[in-house]
């Protein structure tokens, strides 16, 4: 039997944690960086892990076992290369930490393990972390930047530490052109969907309703856009939104154009900047599948849905102007989970209403934004 390298996580702070390789192999002097962040949910891994808004971060699991159940076949569908399962087609972690590996998954749609997965994807991973204790620190200090490298590793000179959130993230994960989906039945409605990093659940539940999507790239110029649409839809993607500015430049002129639009996540956040809020980065984010979050306009507080989340920044409140209203709140931490216009069609929550993983709590979201683009 082949003995099991070692792999160790070096915090910016100096803090040093080590456990057993089990996805790619790290050369001797090879290091991976990344944006340290948690996730607490229980299950949904093979979503997570191809979940664009990942880009550029190093993932600690706090579920104590990884891959019971496997890898899906990674299929694209006939109808554009949208994955039937996965939500991208490849993983955008830049490093995976956890405290147990199941080595023998069982599922009857696995094919392949976490670890055959991972190599696949050429992502690191580190496997027997107390990683419990890992994300009480980080939720002490916050998200903090770190380093995989091989346990031999030493530094020549001071250590540094590459923050992914100083790189347009956004047009690192958009594609390049345009591209149109249809759905397999007769297409009621269109929309000019700005892929950012999308899940492909989102476009997905589009196609289930029979929404014709124009896949647009982040930078695209909608006021050049001469395919016909219905509506305007803001993706989810990774990063700090402050860098993605041709997108919030599209979204103020699909406002003086009246348009109908609704965002998710960073397009919740693209919404928001689009008007003149603001947005920070949040101490740790939210990254889990059981966020509740409050209705505060339908049901006036009384109401509150179980969503799936993924971010680290979120709108502030007091920065909103006239004639907007906070939509949902977050339970926990009473930060902003949803906007939305009090005259016009406009409108964007922050967590995740495609669920996958997840709770899908929210999807009827979908159904409302169709509804508005009908008139």
């Amino acid at each position: 039997m082949l003995q099991m390298k070692n792999l160790k996580l070096i915090l910016k702070d100096g803090t040093q944690v080590t456990g057993q390789s089990f996805g790619h192999e790290l050369g001797p002097n090879e290091t991976m960086d990344g944006e340290v962040v948690f996730n607490t949910g229980m299950v949904g891994y093979p979503e997570t892990f191809t979940d664009p808004s990942y880009a550029g971060q190093i993932l600690v699991v706090t579920y104590p076992m990884v891959g019971n159940y496997g890898v899906p076949a990674e299929k694209a569908m006939d109808l554009g290369k949208v994955s039937q399962r996965l939500e991208s087609l490849k993983i955008h972690l830049r490093g995976l930490i956890i405290s147990e590996e199941c080595e023998e998954e069982s599922h009857w749609q696995s094919k392949k393990t976490l670890a055959e997965f991972l190599k696949r994807h050429k992502v690191p991973a580190i496997k027997g972390v107390d990683t419990r204790a890992l994300t009480q620190k980080l939720r002490e200090h916050g998200v903090m930047l770190g380093k995989m490298a091989p346990e031999s590793f030493k530094a020549k000179g001071k250590l540094t530490f590459n923050d992914p959130n100083a790189r347009n993230l956004v047009a690192e994960v958009s594609p390049k052109k345009m591209e149109i989906i249809e759905p397999e039945g007769r297409a009621k409605k269109t929309v000019a969907l700005y892929d950012c990093g999308i899940k492909h659940n989102i476009i997905r539940s589009f196609l289930e309703r029979n929404v014709r999507v124009i896949r647009l790239p982040w930078d695209y110029p909608l006021s050049e856009l001469k395919e016909k649409y219905d509506g305007v839809f803001l993706s989810n993607g990774p990063g700090d939104p402050k860098m993605a500015e041709k997108t919030t430049e599209s979204v103020k002129w699909a406002m003086k154009e009246n348009k109908v639009i609704f965002g998710i996540c960073l397009g919740s956040q693209l919404m928001a900047r689009a008007v003149g809020a603001k947005t920070y980065k949040l101490k740790y984010g939210h990254r889990s599948a059981n966020q509740p979050c409050i209705d505060l306009v339908n049901h006036k507080g009384e109401r509150c849905y179980i969503t799936s989340q993924n971010h680290g920044y979120a709108i502030d409140a007091k920065s909103l102007p006239k004639g907007w209203q906070v939509w949902f709140e977050n339970a926990n931490d009473g930060t902003v989970e949803g906007i939305r216009h009090k005259t016009k069609p406009w409108f964007s929550v922050q967590f995740h209403p495609e669920a996958s993983p997840g709770p899908e709590d929210a999807a009827f979201l979908f159904d409302e934004f169709i509804e508005r683009m009908r008139g």
